[in-house]
């Protein structure tokens, strides 16, 4: 067996040839060698972002550089998905990798240099568009990772599949999307994995630290839409009609106490949250109408249940107590719960140890985000775990959470999550993992 300094020498010279098993050091060598690209990839990305459904010149690049590895590639799912095939060398079985692709409509307020400055059209405003969710780090990690595996499939048993999927954060309304329409249009029935591996990386964890837990290990998501309809009428003489941005104050108060005094949070959290609330035109007119916009936390099918009705409830009768009323309506795809297969997970943590180190593989809370890598995880055994890029010693008040303007990816990270997945790849397929 090479030694590393050979082995790194002989990729240089770009004349190596792996062994019948690729070990940990090759694969610790390959991911150095395959970083700067991976880093290059990244910030791309980054300073060209693109929301659900919209990612077109991601996907483009993305299906450029599968079909350079000479991989079998397919464009247009679920939009603008891109899913391509690797064959190993040798009969095995056949995993998928999925990675996300899509920004958010937020205003960078981060100083790189590689900062976006993009805007675009969301629900008919112009925002500002940032990957302030990583996964930027996310399709590039995973295009590394097909560069990495390509050069060993004669080597490897089985079969990868790339999912590289649009749309996680939600696709736009009236629109389908994300992995719910991958898995609509078929891509599991054609490839059949039967094991999917994901990654998100998070501000929650420092660099060099990986996160896990088995079992629900995320929460399931609904966006929910009420409508408060009064009486408009002049702001002078607010008891001429029914004032809905009153109704409305109250209706969102009223739903904390749902979480707070009406669910039993030892058996699990759930969470209500109004984001967005909007009414009236002017500063002396009371309107008509109030819409607000929220989303609902839940990890159970019987705790989304009773939120859901307890939420329309209480803002139907505080409605009525004011002579207004209260539609309450869900709106795009919910997410279930992201399910972490209990076994799978156990058989994968020794592979995960191997990569950050014993006392970095840290065992995670349920929580409280939510996640469409659950659809995938709800047809085939899964593992979805959590890559850390908070910089190692910053201060907590420093440290933007992710979905925040100033969302920060620490670089040292992704040769973890390149790692992680390239090891998990070859350890279940070497049979390693069983």
């Amino acid at each position: 067996m090479r030694t590393l300094p050979v082995v790194i020498a002989a990729l240089a010279a770009g004349t190596f040839v792996h062994a019948a098993t690729p070990d940990d050091a090759t694969i610790a060598a390959l991911v150095e060698k395959e970083t700067p690209r991976v880093v290059t990839w990244r910030r791309d990305f980054h300073q060209h972002p693109e929301l659900s459904n919209r990612e077109v010149r991601t996907s483009g690049i993305v299906a450029r550089h599968l079909r350079s590895l000479g991989l079998e590639v397919e464009t247009g799912i679920a939009k603008t998905g891109v899913v391509a095939v690797l064959e190993g060398g040798r009969p095995g079985p056949t995993i998928a990798l999925r990675a996300d692709m899509d920004a958010l409509p937020v205003v960078e307020q981060t100083n790189v240099p590689f900062r976006s400055t993009v805007t675009a059209t969301y629900r008919g405003e112009t925002v500002g568009v940032m990957h302030a969710c990583g996964h930027d780090a996310h399709t590039a990690i995973l295009m590394g990772v097909a560069e990495i595996l390509s050069g060993m499939r004669a080597e490897l048993p089985g079969r990868v599949v790339f999912l590289f999927q649009p749309a996680e954060e939600g696709a736009p309304e009236g629109e389908e999307g994300g992995a719910s329409l991958m898995l609509k249009e078929g891509v599991f029935r054609k490839h059949e994995p039967e094991a999917v591996f994901g990654l998100h990386v998070h501000s929650l964890l420092p660099t060099g630290l990986i996160g896990y837990r088995a079992g629900a290990f995320m929460a399931g998501s609904d966006s929910f839409r009420l409508t408060v309809t009064g009486r408009q009428t002049h702001g002078a003489r607010p008891w001429m009609g029914v004032d809905p941005v009153v109704v409305s104050a109250q209706i969102v108060s009223a739903l904390q106490t749902v979480v707070s005094r009406q669910i039993d949070l030892t058996e699990n959290p759930a969470i209500v949250s109004v984001a967005v609330i909007r009414g009236g035109v002017r500063h002396n007119i009371l309107p008509d109408s109030v819409e607000m916009l929220g989303t609902i936390r839940t990890f159970s099918d019987a705790q989304r249940s009773d939120v859901l009705a307890r939420v329309e409830r209480t803002a139907s009768r505080i409605a009525e107590a004011s002579g207004a009323s209260a539609s309450f309506e869900l709106f795009g795809m919910p997410n279930p719960v992201t399910y972490n297969d209990p076994d799978l997970t156990g058989r994968a943590l020794p592979t995960l140890e191997r990569v950050v180190g014993a006392g970095h593989l840290v065992p995670l809370t349920r929580q409280t985000p939510s996640e469409d890598f659950s659809f995938f995880a709800r047809e085939v055994p899964s593992l979805f775990f959590i890559v850390g890029v908070a910089p190692p010693g910053a201060k907590p008040e420093d440290i933007a959470e992710n979905h925040s303007p100033r969302f920060y990816v620490d670089e040292d990270a992704l040769p973890v999550g390149v790692r992680a997945l390239t090891q998990l790849s070859v350890d279940y397929l070497t049979g390693k993992m069983r």
